[in-house]
């Protein structure tokens, strides 16, 4: 990223060839970045006493907790998937007229109470904002390779983003793992084989292994720590608003260490109300035509009723995305 004034174009072309034939890169030299700062939140928040995060956990778990979306979640027993985390998003003001109170996408977050050894909320809200900047420069750069105008992408993202920043925590496995953890090779997973539903996630590993993705070949490959960068892919949703076959939003996976092993993604997402109906690239030369379709209703549709995610299962479909489609709700709404 130090490049993005002296070598702009070029930057821009390696961003598009890494995106339409790898779908990972690394991403270096991000201004306001401390790696070191990013894993001490990781570390005092994770060293919470139970009962502290319990306070910040979803309803789902804690029924008396108001929080749906947003806050802490802890490590469910005999899932494949074995993390604990919080996670947020920028907070929306209580009188925007836009936004219903049924919409759990802008809820606000709990934040856990601080003893002064860290200011947890006020550098977590701060990284926000330089991870979101971050990931307005690459989609810049990226339209830039593209030959489309530079704000191309980032209008979806000008009001109101719906990202969400997370830390994660993947403690060991306490005894056998579930069978259904154990994959190829004697291979124990703590995340299994999922491609991200997002716009652009990036995420810093803190120099852990354990992170795989499948290669061009078709084969799932190790990706080896970077000092000081971060990792970066694209999701479905700009897989899909770029034809579906230009840019490749890759299958990864997260194994098991034997240790205690931390993350942090930021998963960009656009505004709740942004069409994502569109192909950005017919768009801008003429040749756009597409169903509207709300980024929220999109999601609700995906994560709830076709991938039917864990933890939007739970969520309530206020936009009747289910009936309209005819959907099958996992659990009820």
């Amino acid at each position: 990223m130090s490049k993005t004034e002296s070598d702009r174009a070029g930057l821009a072309k390696i961003v598009v060839d890494a995106l339409e034939n790898i779908g990972f890169l690394f991403i270096d030299n991000v201004e306001g970045l401390d790696f070191d700062r990013l894993f001490q939140a990781c570390q005092w928040f994770f060293s919470l006493p139970p009962e502290k995060k319990r306070k910040l956990c979803r309803k789902n778990w804690v029924p008396e907790n108001p929080n749906i979306y947003r806050g802490y979640f802890p490590v469910v027993e005999g899932e494949p998937s074995r993390k604990e985390g919080f996670e947020f998003g920028r907070a929306v003001s209580p009188d925007d007229v836009q936004v219903s109170p049924e919409n759990w996408y802008y809820e606000t977050c709990p934040w856990p109470e601080e003893d002064g050894k860290f200011p947890f909320k006020e550098y977590m809200t701060s990284m926000y904002e330089v991870m979101h900047e971050l990931a307005m420069e690459i989609l810049r750069l990226t339209a830039l390779g593209l030959g489309l105008p530079e704000g191309a992408f980032t209008y979806l993202f000008d009001d109101k983003p719906c990202s969400t920043y997370r830390i994660l925590h993947y403690p060991p496995w306490n005894g056998p793992p579930p069978s259904n953890a154990r994959i190829e090779d004697g291979k124990i997973l703590t995340t299994p084989d999922h491609s991200d539903s997002n716009f652009l996630t990036l995420l810093a590993t803190f120099n852990y292994k354990g992170l795989e993705i499948v290669n061009s070949e078709g084969n799932w490959v190790a990706v080896e720590p970077r000092p000081k960068s971060l990792v970066m892919n694209i999701g479905d949703l700009f897989d899909r608003m770029t034809g579906g076959n230009k840019f490749r939003a890759t299958r990864h996976r997260v194994l098991d260490i034997g240790v205690d092993r931390f993350s942090v993604p930021f998963f960009l997402e656009p505004s709740y109300f942004s069409d994502v109906g569109v192909n950005l690239i017919k768009k801008y030369i003429g040749e756009e035509s597409h169903e509207p379709e709300k980024y929220g209703c999109y999601m609700i549709r995906v994560a709830k009723y076709e991938r039917k995610y864990f933890e939007y299962k739970v969520l309530p479909d206020f936009e009747k995305v289910g009936e309209r489609l005819g959907l099958v709700d996992p659990v009820g709404s």
